[in-house]
Order: C-alpha cells, then sequence, then structure tokens
C-alpha cells in the first residue's frame, strides 16, 4: 500500500532520521540557503521523502529558481502527495507543504514560479532523497 498512512512515535523518527533531517522533517527546521545537496542537481529521477520513502516529485518538474533551494513547479500524483497548511510563522503568511504519508515538513509552496503552473515547492534537500531514472 503506496500511500498507507505512516505513523511513528518522535522517538522511533529520532532512531531512523540523522540530528539534521529530523530538525528540518519533524520540527519545521530548515536548512541555509544554497547548502542542499539537491541545490543543483538536475540528474533524472524521482524525488522521494528522506523519513518515508514516498514518491513527492520527478526531475522533469524540477527547475533553477535561484532562491536557494531545490525547486519543482508540480508534485507528482492528483495533489494528493503533499499537504498544503497556512503557515504565519516568522511574520510571513506561506503554505508549508507536508508529505502527505507521514506527515514530514518539506518546505513551502510559492505562487512565484516561472514555469507554466506558476507553483514554486521549495523544498529541503534534507527533506528528499533522489532516485535515479533507470534507463535500463
Amino acid at each position: 500500500m503506496e500511500n498507507q498512512k505512516t505513523n511513528k512515535t518522535e522517538e522511533e523518527w529520532k532512531k531512523i532520521l540523522t540530528p539534521q533531517q529530523y530538525y528540518v522533517l519533524r520540527q519545521k527546521g530548515t536548512e541555509p540557503p544554497f547548502s542542499g545537496k539537491y541545490y543543483m542537481h538536475f540528474e533524472k529521477g524521482i524525488y522521494k521523502c528522506a523519513a518515508c520513502g514516498y514518491e513527492l516529485f520527478s526531475s522533469d518538474m524540477k527547475f533553477e529558481s535561484h532562491c536557494g533551494w531545490p525547486s519543482f513547479d508540480d508534485e507528482l500524483g492528483n495533489n494528493d502527495r503533499i499537504i498544503k497548511h497556512p503557515d504565519y510563522s516568522h511574520g510571513m503568511i506561506r503554505t508549508e507543504i507536508l508529505c502527505a504519508r507521514c506527515g514530514s515538513h518539506l518546505g513551502h509552496l510559492f505562487d512565484d514560479g516561472p514555469t507554466k503552473t506558476g507553483k514554486r515547492y521549495c523544498v529541503n534537500s534534507l527533506s528528499i532523497e533522489f532516485e535515479p531514472k533507470n534507463d535500463k
């Protein structure tokens, strides 16, 4: 069951995630801009939630936004892979994005993307893992 909800305690998450991943994915932190391993990564494949492995984005959705974090203009599926919540923290009005399977924090969604969707899913590299496309 690919989209079955993942329910773990915070202690269980601490055991399977690195401290940096735990900070971003479970405590809604962020990594410094221009520092993540997927910021300038443009290999073909799929980006998955680093906490539960749920497929979230394809490399075809990725674009260079010059914002300092990996950016995507859409999500896989039928807009059911990512939960969107209003976020009023830090004196800003944003839309937080969370993995629909495990509820982990991914980043934020903005309506300023330069592609035809007009969306920019601004994602922390620590919150995703990449699976290269197998052309065999």
